[in-house]
C-alpha cells in the first residue's frame, strides 16, 4: 500500500514558463488530462474547487485548501474526504531549475487517514494520472513557447 505518489518530469523550459502554464487554471480544459478543472483563487488558505479525472477511474471534485504558493518553486494543497482523518491528501507541483533552461517538475501526493487501506486502487489511479498530466504539461509549455515569439 502506497501512503505517498510522485512523478517527475524534466521539462525543456525555464521554471517561469513551466509555472506560467500550471498557474493558468482556465487553460487546463484544453490541455490537462488528469485536472480537466481547476477553479479559485491561488492563494495561501483560499478553497478551490479541483476535478480530478484518473485514468479508469470516476471523476469526483474536491475542495482543497491552497497551503503554499510559492511562484516558480512550489503549488501545494491539502484535500479531504468528508472528514480530516479519513483519507487526506497532500498535493504539490514543485519545481527546481536544472543547468540551461530545464527545469524538473515534480508532482507529488501524501495520503494520510483510516480509509488509506481500503482505497489503495484510487491511489494507484491517481499515480498514472500524474504521469499523463506531467506529459501533457510539458507538451503545452513547449507549445506555448513555439506560438510566442
Amino acid at each position: 500500500m502506497k501512503t505517498q505518489i510522485r512523478h517527475e518530469i524534466e521539462i525543456d523550459a525555464p521554471a517561469t514558463a513551466v509555472w506560467e502554464v500550471l498557474t493558468d487554471t482556465a487553460g487546463y480544459p484544453g490541455w490537462n488530462p488528469f485536472i480537466p478543472r481547476l477553479t479559485g483563487e491561488l492563494s495561501e488558505g483560499a478553497r478551490l474547487s479541483v476535478v480530478i479525472a484518473p485514468p479508469s477511474g470516476r471523476a469526483m471534485t474536491l475542495r482543497p485548501t491552497v497551503l503554499s504558493v510559492r511562484p516558480e518553486r512550489e503549488l501545494r494543497w491539502l484535500g479531504r474526504l468528508l472528514v480530516p482523518g479519513l483519507f487526506d491528501g497532500e498535493h504539490a507541483f514543485t519545481l527546481e531549475r536544472l543547468s540551461g533552461e530545464r527545469t524538473l517538475m515534480v508532482q507529488s501526493e501524501r495520503f494520510r487517514g483510516v480509509l488509506v487501506r481500503p482505497l489503495h486502487v484510487a491511489t494507484e489511479r491517481a499515480e498514472r494520472g500524474f504521469a499523463l498530466m506531467n506529459a501533457a504539461l510539458a507538451a503545452e509549455v513547449a507549445a506555448r513557447r513555439t506560438r510566442t515569439p
